[in-house]
């Protein structure tokens, strides 16, 4: 069975800035139907766009015929997990994901962890899965061992998942079919979008090993806009990305990500949702 097509809402967050309601209905129109929700971590659990709660939310998902899939958001210090998990399964939501972390060292990784198998333990009591999802970082190498690797092996595999990147993982120096296999059912959300020819660099930890005065975030910010090209516009082979996660693990979404565009976000996420359309009838 074909994985659905989802819409990371990343990818319209300045249209959802000036009016939430009406860009959903316009994502709604271009054929979208399975959202992940961008969320904000209050004292009462997640709210979403103009501080909507989460049965807010859902009334209106609802009324537009959407669903949402998950919510990435980011973890605060002291925040309570439960009623995070909670909030994201009043939604609607069936994944909870931390969407980027920067690691200074290998304690930093196994700490994010130890943190992901505790929150996995609560996920399961809702019927939330805890997802990682990756950016370049993740391929850096700490005391001879890749972060993925460590993440892999210290994390309960029935508690927590990958939502694989594969645009990142190849800004990461990576061979995003190696990684699908690998994760095997582990992976069963991901994340695409598009590749333009001639990116320099390409290959990101390559370039800050030849440049260790520079901060990861520093070489995070250098990224821009046409680094990033709709799906099915660019170099990536997707259909063997999509015929990989078919075949190694269990994908049940792939969801169109558009971190930047040179278009307008509207036009963006519709060529991609019409390319990927004609990708998974293929």
């Amino acid at each position: 069975m074909n994985p659905q097509i989802g819409l990371q809402l990343y990818s319209v967050r300045n249209e959802l800035q000036r009016d939430y309601l009406a860009t959903l209905e316009k994502v709604a129109e271009i054929g979208y139907k399975n959202l992940e929700l961008l969320s904000n971590v209050t004292d009462d659990g997640l709210t979403f766009g103009p501080n909507l709660s989460p049965a807010a939310h859902l009334r209106e998902l609802e009324r537009l015929g959407l669903k949402a899939i998950g919510c990435h958001f980011m973890p605060k210090e002291g925040m309570d997990w439960e009623k995070v998990i909670q909030s994201c399964a009043d939604t609607g939501g069936t994944a909870l994901v931390i969407p980027f972390w920067f690691f200074n060292n290998r304690q930093d990784v196994l700490s994010l962890c130890d943190t992901m198998n505790r929150a996995g333990e609560l996920g399961k009591k809702h019927g939330v899965e805890v997802c990682y999802h990756n950016h370049f970082q993740e391929f850096q190498t700490f005391d001879g061992e890749v972060v993925m690797d460590t993440m892999l092996a210290n994390t309960d595999p029935d508690l927590v998942k990958i939502e694989f990147d594969t645009y990142w993982s190849i800004r990461g120096g990576q061979d995003p079919l190696a990684w699908i296999q690998k994760f095997g059912k582990r992976c069963d959300l991901l994340h695409q979008k598009d590749l333009p020819s001639g990116v320099e660099p390409l290959d990101l930890l390559d370039f800050r090993a030849r440049h260790p005065e520079k901060p990861l975030m520093e070489v995070f910010q250098m990224i821009k806009d046409d680094h990033f090209t709709e799906i099915g516009t660019g170099t990536l082979n997707i259909a063997e990305i999509i015929a990989a996660g078919k075949a190694h693990g269990e994908v049940k979404y792939v969801i169109v990500e558009q971190d930047k565009t040179t278009k307008g976000e509207l036009e963006s996420v519709t060529i991609s949702y019409q390319n990927l359309s004609r990708l998974l009838e293929a």
